[in-house]
């Protein structure tokens, strides 16, 4: 609960400096200045107020949004696992399972705009530019058929586009509508004699720190299950230690067009990942090196327990265990905190494979 607490008291520290009477009163902060009040003040309303000058077209978009979106929302904004799905749901929501999208269910463009300039892409929020937010919006808009794939989308334009389901929100009036219902709520003495407990709650591990050993617990026989593909890896290869000349010579024999082929796979990789000079941890591991690296290794990344096990068990990113982990995650490391499905096509596999190989440590 420790994130939550924080999270809190750096709200209240933010409302305090914005507010010269809370500043005043206790004697913390000071009044924000108009460039700190700019930096926040990203709104963006349904009447277009807000918006940043700027345009990106579907064609541009379709890149940013492989680059920085595809790996949870899926290349056609179709979904991927459990993260949500931005297309589809087309007349679904007087279904008793409605699929809500931009598409079929969010009633403002704004909305879309908004959230994805402040929120996205996961794990580096606030690092696209307007243009490109714009790109990604109208890309949505065509993974929904609402425009075409020649579509530009910009500030002048963007109250233009009209969304299905942009009379399907009324206005709630429930402060006057149903004020009659109302009554003066007790706020002391409410109950008459003596207050007693009488039911207690039986499920008590229910922040995330406590399911997360629980669900670990439950997981303990599966380790071994993916350790024994490691050790059979490990047998077939002659040696383990001379890596100097080895790594030379298949750096020497790499195929340039795989490796050209990979590099435009692993934009799917791209949102969690980096390679090459300056690499650093993100959501998930740089993986400058990864191939033929023993697992869960990388420097400074919190690894899930599967992986540490994997790790501690001998597992080494052999092609054939990258190969297998690629294309099931999850089946391959129970409870891998990677939520990419998995690449669906060998040829993609081996492409991102032989990409991987070409980045040195």
């Amino acid at each position: 609960m420790s994130k939550y607490r924080n999270l809190l008291i750096g709200s209240a520290l933010v409302a305090m400096t914005a507010s010269p009477a809370l500043a005043g009163k206790l004697g913390l902060g000071r009044e924000a200045l108009p460039e700190e009040i700019a930096a926040w003040n990203l709104d963006v309303h349904p009447d277009g107020s807000g918006l940043p000058v700027g345009s990106g077209s579907v064609e541009d978009g379709e890149v940013v949004f492989i680059e920085n979106c595809a790996v949870c929302h899926g290349e056609f904004a179709e979904g991927s696992g459990n993260w949500p799905k931005l297309a589809g749901g087309e007349g679904s929501l007087a279904d008793k399972d409605p699929l809500k999208t931009v598409g079929s269910y969010w009633p403002y463009l704004s909305t879309v705009y908004d959230y994805v300039r402040r929120s996205m892409p996961f794990g580096a929020a606030q690092t696209m530019s307007d243009d490109d937010v714009y790109a990604i919006v109208a890309y949505i808009l065509y993974s929904n058929y609402l425009v075409e794939d020649d579509f530009v989308l910009s500030n002048e334009n963007f109250l233009d586009v009209e969304m299905p389901n942009a009379g399907g929100f009324i206005v709630d009036d429930r402060n006057t509508s149903e004020a009659h219902f109302w009554t003066e709520p007790c706020m002391e003495n409410c109950k008459e004699g003596e207050v007693k407990i009488t039911m207690r709650a039986t499920v008590l591990d229910v922040t995330p720190e406590e399911e997360g050993a629980a669900e670990e617990a439950a997981a303990e026989e599966a380790p071994a299950e993916t350790a024994a593909p490691v050790e059979e890896a490990k047998a077939e290869e002659p040696a383990a230690e001379p890596a100097a000349e080895p790594a030379a010579t298949e750096t020497a024999a790499l195929d340039p067009e795989l490796v050209a082929a990979g590099e435009k796979v692993f934009k799917k990789c791209k949102a969690c990942h980096q390679v090459g000079e300056g690499a650093k941890n993100k959501t998930g591991p740089v993986l400058n090196g990864i191939v033929g690296h023993p697992a869960g290794a990388i420097e400074g990344f919190k690894y899930s327990k599967g992986m540490q096990e994997f790790g501690e068990s001998g597992g080494v990113w052999t092609e054939e265990n990258l190969a297998h982990f690629l294309s099931k995650p999850k089946d391959f490391i129970n409870k891998t905190k990677m939520s990419f499905a998995g690449l669906k096509k060998e040829d993609d596999i081996k492409a991102v494979t032989e990409y991987l190989k070409s980045v040195s440590q």
